[in-house]
């Protein structure tokens, strides 16, 4: 459609609830009555029917073999160009793709449809200093060294049986078979089933049966399955379960010795290898587990200052990426077994709302990346691959990952403008509460 014919467009805006806006917009039918006249001679030249030459192909013979289709062609183009033309007219920045619906009109030189979308917020950010953050504080103790050594024993351990009855720790063997209302149940049966007593992998009730029981034993149980429970057609049920115990094991955790270091990985050095090898670790892990958090919360604190609508358009499609990433980490291809969408709209809501204020953080003050701290974040990135420098150039070639990766500065580079100007508060933490 030729842009002159945009340029005599009317244009009617109507505020609606929220984001959303009506935008009427009027189209002299003349012009694309013009437009539909001059595709259809260029059609009639190249056109191919049998029984006419090539071009000379009477005008009524090729508008009635090709007027609808080029008809909805030229509507199509009428109403994506002057669509764009009024949204610059308007100054309206939509956030999504509008609902297009004809209207009827008493002007019959005018051709009116009305266009229904959601805007990107009009925001004002506050002033930086009114945001608080509470930055976590941890170090890691001697404490939390030998905790971890503990753990890394407990998971070596080995399992012997015992002639007395089960207490918290130990490890039941069992047959169950469960019914509800008398009827058996889908993953109401098992055999040989080893179970560690108190560990909380099973419902409260059936862990308590296993309290105190003895290899040969047979019990009757009654069990109520929790409100919340996973399977939805289980919640809240009672359940009858027969139970059969095959043998109780208690757990022999092995000894600090040569043996048990080599098995973790330490040939040589002892324990103190091992334990400088977990305090290695463990600060890594502490190192990225803060940079989280603290981005966490200076963003969280930004949103806070900042109360913004959301567009619905940007919130829809950020559920569809977290569900998209929740089925690729449960392994779901069937999206007919996805998590349903309203799981997760809070967080979708949240990303959108602190995506926008960011953004106009970086406008509104200036903001640019940094370059060379996206050099340092690809060095550090590859140095864990045998040929760092080669990993380094195909990466610079990828320009999606080089996208994703100058995103993270530049939302790195927002945190820190947040906490050099906000006002913060050190929050002393231990590691083991702070890393859960």
């Amino acid at each position: 459609m030729d842009k002159a014919i945009t340029d005599k467009i009317d244009v009617s805006i109507e505020t609606k609830k929220g984001l959303e806006r009506c935008m009427t917009v009027r189209v002299p039918v003349s012009g694309i009555e013009q437009d539909v006249n001059t595709r259809l001679k260029k059609v009639g030249k190249t056109a191919r029917l049998k029984g006419f030459r090539p071009g000379k192909i009477p005008e009524k013979v090729v508008r009635q073999h090709y007027g609808e289709e080029v008809r909805q062609d030229v509507m199509t183009d009428t109403i994506r160009m002057s669509y764009a033309r009024a949204l610059e007219q308007e100054e309206l920045r939509p956030a999504g793709p509008p609902s297009i619906e004809a209207l009827p009109t008493e002007n019959e030189d005018k051709f009116t449809y009305r266009a229904t979308f959601e805007v990107y917020p009009d925001i004002t950010l506050n002033p930086t200093e009114v945001i608080s953050v509470e930055r976590p504080q941890v170090e890691i103790s001697d404490s939390d060294i030998d905790e971890m050594v503990a753990k890394i024993r407990d998971q070596q351990a080995d399992w012997e049986e015992v002639k007395r009855k089960s207490v918290e720790g130990d490890r039941v063997v069992i047959d169950f078979f469960g019914k509800i209302d008398g009827k058996p149940f889908e993953g109401g049966e098992g055999k040989e089933v080893p179970v560690i007593v108190g560990d909380g992998h099973v419902i409260e009730d059936f862990d308590k049966a296993l309290k105190g029981v003895s290899a040969g034993q047979v019990k009757v149980s009654k069990v109520k399955f929790p409100k919340d429970y996973s399977a939805e057609n289980l919640a809240d049920k009672k359940a009858v379960f027969d139970i059969t115990v095959h043998k109780v094991e208690k757990k022999v955790l092995p000894e600090i010795d040569e043996s048990f270091l080599k098995k973790v990985g330490i040939e040589d050095g002892g324990l103190d290898a091992l334990k400088g090898q977990l305090l290695k670790s463990m600060n890594r892990e502490l190192e990225e587990r803060l940079k989280s958090e603290t981005r966490n919360r200076a963003f969280g604190g930004l949103l806070k200052a900042n109360k913004i609508e959301t567009p619905n358009p940007l919130i829809e499609e950020e559920i569809n990426t977290l569900q998209a990433d929740a089925m690729k980490h449960l392994g779901i291809e069937d999206p007919e077994k996805a998590p349903p969408r309203s799981e997760f709209r809070d967080a979708a809501q949240r990303r959108v709302a602190v995506s926008l204020l960011i953004q106009e953080l970086i406008k509104e003050n200036e903001i640019k990346l940094d370059e060379k701290r996206v050099d340092e974040k690809i060095d550090e990135f590859v140095a864990r691959y045998e040929d760092p420098e080669e990993a380094a150039r195909m990466y610079r070639n990828n320009q999606e990952l080089m996208v994703r990766m100058a995103s993270g500065v530049l939302e790195d580079q927002v945190m820190d403008f947040i906490l050099e100007n906000a006002k913060v508060k050190e929050i002393a933490t231990s590691f083991k509460e702070f890393m859960g």
